[in-house]
């Protein structure tokens, strides 16, 4: 059975994570939802005690208040902590280089988020957005001197195209630079697009995936199976491209494996997840301890290969040209001269 204290390494790398990771931006009420400070430090609290070791913030996150959070329930506890965190998204808005890519803002944000913190070092710094303007070569030797400098340890990118990750890991291996060790990418049984290219990029290149809203932004728990529900038609106005039908009809088919399971459809969706090539650490997210812990009880489960299959299928999405055409049976039939080839 695994725990949180199974842990794994992070890409290729020697840094051991939890197989859950706390997501944080729910701390604070800043944006006017998330948690209250002392639930809060509970919620922390009880994830460290019971083994995970990895946690996920950001500058952006409810303005700071996250970050602010982290830094003072983790003081004397600092170096039992894998701390990620990341930059790119302005806080200073009307200010051009307050937020982006570029040397300047990657700079400028980890000194804010160091003192936010309480630290002098980033466990795992990341990219948070791709913004398709600086130049690669800056931002690679940027981090580089980051790493040099001893305020950051290990460097990741989130929610960037599988060719730019490519490319600025090939650059960076080329010229002797600190590489990306991990991808943080949307993933779920409702977004599994990143399959195509992204996940395969990452295995190939050895990034550890951690996914972001494996349970869909709450739909994979069951509470909008019903669309007729209150709360179900509030959510409809905010969620409008979540709540689909595709979504709802695979939410349901978590909700039928979960029932014969004995377990919450949270668990079957994240414990899909963690089953997936690739991925090292979902991201949670909890408002409450409660919650918490009914993610964290996913490690206790197992899927069957039956409910793997029917999950799949409830799912699947096209992988798309090339994929698709180079799978081809004529396709490979042409390249292959009728040669049989073991791989």
């Amino acid at each position: 059975m695994m725990s949180l204290d199974s842990y794994r390494l992070l890409g290729r790398s020697g840094l051991r994570v939890s197989p859950l990771c706390l997501g944080t931006m729910t701390f604070g009420t800043a944006w006017g939802w998330g948690a209250e400070k002392d639930e809060c430090r509970k919620i922390t609290q009880h994830f460290l005690e019971s083994g995970g070791n990895f946690i996920d913030t950001a500058n952006y996150y409810t303005g700071g208040e996250s970050e602010s959070m982290l830094g003072e329930f983790l003081s004397g506890r600092r170096q039992e902590v894998v701390l990620a965190t990341k930059y790119t998204l302005s806080m200073q808005p009307g200010n051009p280089n307050a937020g982006g890519n570029h040397r300047k803002c990657m700079v400028e944000s980890i000194e804010a988020s160091l003192k936010r913190l309480g630290t002098d070092y980033i466990d795992l710094y990341w990219l948070h957005i791709w913004e398709d303007l600086t130049p690669v070569d800056e931002i690679m030797r940027a981090f580089d001197d980051l790493v040099r400098a001893g305020k950051v340890l290990y460097i990741g990118i989130s929610d960037a195209p599988a060719w730019r990750v490519s490319q600025a890991n090939t650059l960076a291996e080329l010229r002797g630079w600190s590489k990306f060790i991990a991808l943080q990418i949307e993933y779920s049984l409702l977004e599994r697009t990143p399959e195509r290219d992204l996940i395969p990029m990452a295995i190939e290149m050895g990034l550890g995936v951690t996914p972001w809203s494996p349970l869909g932004s709450g739909i994979l728990t069951g509470k909008y199976n019903d669309s007729a529900s209150p709360e179900g038609s509030q959510r409809a106005a905010i969620m409008s491209d979540k709540l689909t039908e595709r979504n709802i009809n695979i939410a349901r088919e978590v909700s039928h494996v979960a029932q014969d399971s004995g377990c919450t459809p949270a668990q079957v969706a994240l414990r899909w997840n963690l089953n997936q090539q690739g991925v090292v650490s979902p991201i949670i997210g909890a408002r409450t301890l409660k919650q918490l812990q009914d993610n964290i009880d996913c490690l206790k489960i197992q899927i069957t290969p039956e409910q793997s299959a029917q999950l799949h299928d409830a799912s699947a999405i096209k992988l798309g040209f090339p994929h698709d055409f180079t799978a081809k049976a004529s396709i490979v039939e042409r390249i292959r001269g009728g040669t049989k080839i073991e791989n």
